[in-house]
């Protein structure tokens, strides 16, 4: 899972991006390159089982992260930030909301939804231009020689034109699993799920006005939304120890950091839920998609577990807590012996009996 953080110059992308990473962004050389960077799942699951169980590795489900370069009119004009947007599965937009005359903004003024608006028409824009030389190119060459393919392109590039000649994204529209085959290598930036952040100032941070303003046009266009303050967020990650954040978040009252918040909101655009595997060597979270079966979940853990998959022994995360441990679990009856059909479902401890 890969997820591109992107924005107008002066937006706090940069900040959000070392918060969320631990990286710290250096000044480049040259042309501006996407950044890498990654970050651990926080799930609170997760750290009940490691206080549970005590063991000797634990390891989180992980998001990779990569620091676009900001969309500046040169960019957006080489085309270069749309190359590096394609490569990702999900991008997260981060929108300035805070004021601050020491800071410039690129439009004059700060004005979260005309910034939200304005980028998103050029991400629809670009899948136009493609979609308006695709059709070009397939009309010269079914001109030559007709090809079925062709003919069944065409006709399905006519209609995402018709799509986003009414300003909407591509996410939007429905396709058959034919027409997923033949647009599945393009570069379609408005395929992508999205996320906006909100990036406020300390003093905006319990202000819901700014968040109701954009819910009509997230909700219009498919669009996941979260709040957070980055300048805040990054003194709070100076502090040396989880207790001393936590009890700085409360008196601010930020219910979840910006990490947990983020990757929660990633994992549902993309349809993706966790689940464990648990014991004293070894608490390790692990993704699949949403409604996988079984056999699919283990396959993640590895090829063999999937290929011999005899049974599954799921755990629910909520009666393990309520009972307090595995073995007073096991005498309640609470543990489930599950075959290829069970769906896997967010948060459940899986076990897995194979033989290859």
């Amino acid at each position: 899972m890969k997820v591109g953080i992107m924005g107008l110059p002066q937006t706090g992308k940069k900040t959000l991006f070392q918060i969320l990473t631990g990286n710290e962004v250096r000044e480049q050389a040259g042309p501006p390159k996407p950044v890498p960077g990654a970050a651990n799942l926080l799930d609170r699951r997760f750290d009940d089982m490691v206080a549970m169980y005590a063991p000797k590795k634990e390891v989180h489900a992980r998001i990779d992260l990569m620091l676009l370069p900001k969309m500046e009119q040169e960019n957006i004009a080489k085309g270069d930030i749309f190359r590096d947007i394609a490569d990702v599965d999900a991008v997260c937009h981060v929108v300035r909301a805070f004021e601050d005359d020491a800071v410039y903004h690129a439009q004059g003024s700060v004005d979260p939804l005309r910034d939200a608006s304005m980028v998103n028409s050029e991400l629809i824009i670009h899948d136009q231009i493609f979609v308006e030389k695709r059709i070009e190119r397939i009309e010269h060459m079914v001109k030559k020689k007709k090809d079925e393919d062709q003919l069944k392109e065409l006709a399905l590039m006519h209609k995402m034109l018709t799509h986003l000649e009414g300003e909407t994204p591509l996410r939007l529209l429905e396709l058959l699993p034919e027409e997923e085959r033949l647009i599945r290598s393009y570069p379609f930036i408005t395929r992508k799920e999205m996320i906006i952040v909100l990036n406020v100032g300390e003093e905006d941070l319990g202000n819901g006005e700014l968040m109701e303003s954009f819910k009509e046009m997230c909700r219009r266009e498919k669009i996941e939304l979260m709040q957070v303050c980055a300048g805040m967020e990054s003194e709070i990650a100076l502090l040396d120890t989880d207790a001393e954040r936590a009890e700085f978040m409360k008196d601010l009252g930020i219910e979840a950091s910006a990490l947990e918040m983020l990757t929660g909101l990633c994992l549902k655009s993309l349809g993706l839920i966790s689940f464990l595997t648990v014991g004293p060597d070894e608490v390790r979270q692990w993704l699949v998609k949403r409604g996988a079966v079984a056999p699919v979940a283990a396959g993640v853990i590895h090829s063999d577990l999937q290929r011999g998959f005899i049974r599954a022994e799921v755990i629910k995360y909520d009666e393990l807590i309520s009972h307090g441990s595995e073995a007073s679990l096991k005498k309640a009856g609470k543990v489930y012996v599950e075959g290829k059909e069970y769906i896997v479902e967010d948060g459940d401890i899986l076990n897995i009996r194979f033989k290859v």
